[in-house]
């Protein structure tokens, strides 16, 4: 049975202590050292969108928006 994969490959170096860290891991959760890194890039990207996200917060908590009423933005929806 062909177990050929159609998503895009990467293929990285890691220095030894990464490897090693990597290694560890994957073996504690009884997976791939290919999945345990898929999981931690996934990871590591959504905590980067988590901190953008946080920025807009923070800048939008700076300047706050005017308050609509109900019927404004009812109105505004309708629109």
């Amino acid at each position: 049975m062909d177990m050929a994969t159609k998503n895009p490959r990467l293929q990285i170096l890691l220095e030894k202590p990464l490897y090693k860290a990597v290694a560890t891991l994957a073996d504690e959760e009884g997976v791939s050292m290919s999945t345990k890194a898929r999981d931690l890039i996934k990871e590591a990207l959504e905590h980067l969108e988590d901190m953008a996200l946080e920025r807009i917060v923070e800048t939008r908590a700076r300047k706050p928006a005017k308050l609509l009423t109900m019927r404004e933005m009812r109105r505004r929806l309708d629109a």
